[in-house]
């Protein structure tokens, strides 16, 4: 695999991040990429955990947790992206006033997680099949959670699928929450916020909630990959 980090403006695509909670950076997957990874779906040996999205009321598919050690593009997704997140992770913490800090290596935040008691892997594949759907939610997992996560889209919109947009909400003082509706092309990449966004008020910055999930997939067959920085409870 190979990542086409080259071709991000990473100071336009932070001032984005910073400003909405979200930004879409297109084809940073090759096709043959995010066809691989499709076919990696069907491989059981790579993943710790099969989750059917209507047994936990989360919507309408299937994903599935990867195994650690997890795959070499994983880890080097991660510790790619990661350096050029973690500046923009703690410069939030100093807006919120609060006292925690990221470490500066994936490493250190994985040994972070561990230190309570989160082990498992929570990079995922994702499935979504006609009627398929993903409600609007926050990939926490535990006490320690990395602000900003990714998205990589594998299937073509119109194509591959209709339908299936992803969504996003986020949480206005006294109104009701935004809603963004984005529909990404294959290989295009979402970095998007984890929980909250910093927002400017008259006392100061406050978090202003936001969700994500995915609309209903009218017809066809839409994957996707999710990668989070950190690990989930063991």
């Amino acid at each position: 695999m190979i990542l086409k980090i080259d071709r991000i403006d990473w100071r336009d695509s932070l001032d984005i991040l910073n400003e909405k909670g979200f930004a879409l950076i297109p084809q940073i997957l090759s096709h043959p990429d995010c066809e691989q990874l499709i076919r990696d779906y069907g491989s059981a040996e790579l993943f710790r955990k099969t989750v059917s999205m209507e047994r936990f009321r989360f919507g309408s598919g299937e994903y599935k947790y990867f195994h650690k050690p997890e795959p070499e593009m994983i880890g080097s997704i991660k510790e790619q992206f990661y350096s050029k997140l973690v500046p923009l992770a703690n410069h939030w913490m100093e807006l919120l006033n609060s006292d925690i800090r990221f470490p500066n290596s994936i490493g250190q935040l994985q040994e972070l997680c561990e230190s309570h008691g989160q082990t498992l892997s929570t990079a995922l594949l994702l499935k979504y099949q006609t009627g398929g759907f993903n409600t609007l939610h926050q990939d926490l997992y535990g006490e320690v959670y990395f602000p900003f996560q990714l998205v990589f889209f594998l299937s073509e919109p119109e194509k591959d699928y209709t339908g299936g947009e992803f969504v996003l909400t986020q949480t206005r003082p006294r109104a009701q929450s935004k809603a963004i509706v984005l529909k990404p092309r294959k290989g295009d990449m979402l970095i998007l916020t984890t929980n909250f966004l910093p927002v400017k008020g008259s006392k100061g910055f406050y978090k202003s909630q936001m969700r994500h999930g995915v609309s209903e997939v009218l017809s066809g067959n839409r994957y996707a990959m999710g990668v989070i920085f950190h690990d989930a409870v063991s």
